[in-house]
C-alpha cells in the first residue's frame, strides 16, 4: 500500500565549486538529525557481512546480516565487489542492529557467475564494500524502472547493463566480464585527480552535481557524519560521469536553490522499505528521485532533474538495451 504526501524541506545549499567545468555544491542539514545510525563501510569493519542468500544464489537478492548494535545506512547505489558477482543497492536501505535482511540488489557484472578465489585459494563467499557508488547514468537507469515498484526484483536489471555499456564505451574500457568496477579502475588517475579537487566541507551532509550547464543529480543524507563516509564514494560515481563534460559549463547556486525548491515541492509516494521505515519515490515538474524516511525524517534522498516533458534530462538520455541470456537464477 503506498501513500502520497508532499516533502519536508531536508537541505540546504552551500557555495558552489567549480573546477574545469564540473560544480559541485554541498548540502546542509535544515534540523537537526534524530534517527542514529553508521555506514555500510562503517558497519562491515565491525562485523556486518552481505553474501549470497543462499549456495545457488539469485542475482536480485543478497542476505545481510548485521549483528553490530548498530542500525546501519546502505546507500541507493552502492558498489559491493566479491562473491559470485558484483552487484549495487537498488535502494537504500537502514538495516536494524542485531537483524538479518535480504535486499534488493542489481548485477553491474555481467560476465561473471561463480566465486573468485583469493590468494590462498580459497572462494570469496562475501562481499566488500568498495567505499564507491555507482555513476548518475546507472543509478538513474535503475531507479526509473524501480518508480511504480521500488523493491521489485530484475526488473531494472537490464536497463543497468545497458548503463554499464555505456560507460564502457565513453571511458574506452574493456572488461573480460563487462564489469562496472573495470571503467573505474580504467580512468582512476583521472578520477582521483578531479575528486580531490572538491574536499568534504565542515556539517556537509549531501552533494548536488552539474555539469554542462545542468543540474544532474543530488544525494544526501540526515547526519554530516555519516556523510563524511560517503562523500568519496558518492564523487567517484558522479566524476565517473562528468569526465564527458570537462571544461564545459558548470553551474551556480540559484540554479542549485532552483532545484532544491523543485525537490521540496515534489509529492512523495511512500511505501515499506527493504527495511526500517519508508521507501519514498518523489515526484513533481522539474524533478523526480527516491528517499528513506523514518519516523517523519528523511533519512537519505537522491533526486535528478526532469526535463520539461516530464522525462530524463537531456545529459541522462540513453538507449534501452535488450536483455543478455544468462543461466542465472531470477528473483
Amino acid at each position: 500500500m503506498s501513500t502520497a504526501t508532499t516533502l519536508t524541506h531536508a537541505f540546504a545549499a552551500g557555495e558552489p565549486v567549480t573546477h574545469r567545468g564540473i560544480t559541485v555544491v554541498p548540502l546542509y542539514p535544515v534540523t537537526e538529525p534524530v534517527a542514529a545510525y553508521i555506514t555500510l563501510a562503517e558497519a562491515i569493519a565491525l562485523g556486518l557481512s552481505i553474501s549470497e542468500v543462499d549456495e545457488d544464489g539469485v542475482v536480485g537478492e543478497l542476505l545481510v546480516a548485521n549483528p553490530t548494535p548498530h542500525r546501519v545506512l546502505m546507500y541507493d547505489g552502492e558498489e559491493l565487489e566479491g562473491a559470485k558477482q558484483n552487484r549495487i543497492l537498488n535502494v537504500s536501505v537502514l538495516v536494524e542492529a542485531g537483524s538479518t535482511l535480504v535486499v534488493p540488489v542489481s548485477c553491474v557484472e555481467a560476465g561473471r557467475w561463480n566465486y573468485n578465489a583469493d590468494g590462498n585459494g580459497d572462494h570469496q563467499r562475501v562481499f566488500s564494500a568498495v567505499r564507491r557508488t555507482s555513476s548518475p547514468r546507472v543509478r538513474r537507469a535503475k531507479e526509473e524502472h524501480l518508480r511504480s515498484a521500488p523493491l521489485a526484483r530484475g526488473v531494472a536489471q537490464s536497463a543497468v547493463w545497458g548503463a554499464v555499456d555505456d560507460t564502457h564505451h565513453e571511458r574506452g574500457s574493456s572488461s573480460p566480464t563487462t564489469a562496472y568496477s573495470d571503467a573505474v579502475r580504467h580512468v582512476q588517475p583521472d578520477l582521483d585527480r578531479l575528486v580531490g579537487e572538491f574536499p568534504l566541507r565542515p556539517g556537509q551532509c549531501g552533494v548536488l552535481l552539474g555539469y554542462g550547464g545542468e543540474v544532474v543529480c543530488m544525494d544526501a543524507v540526515s547526519r554530516a557524519e555519516a556523510y563524511e563516509g560517503l562523500h568519496q564514494a558518492l564523487l567517484a560515481g558522479y566524476v565517473m560521469d562528468a569526465l564527458s563534460f570537462v571544461d564545459g559549463q558548470g553551474i551556480g547556486k540559484r540554479e542549485a536553490d532552483a532545484f532544491l525548491a523543485a525537490v521540496s515541492a515534489a509529492e512523495a509516494t511512500r511505501r515499506p522499505s527493504a527495511g526500517l521505515g519508508d521507501d519514498l519515490r518523489l515526484s513533481a515538474q522539474a524533478a523526480t528521485g527516491s528517499g528513506l524516511e523514518l519516523h517523519g525524517e528523511v533519512i537519505q534522498m537522491t533526486a535528478y532533474p526532469t526535463d520539461s516533458d516530464g522525462g530524463h534530462a537531456r545529459s541522462m538520455q540513453h538507449a534501452p538495451r535488450i536483455a543478455r541470456p544468462t543461466r542465472r537464477r531470477a528473483a
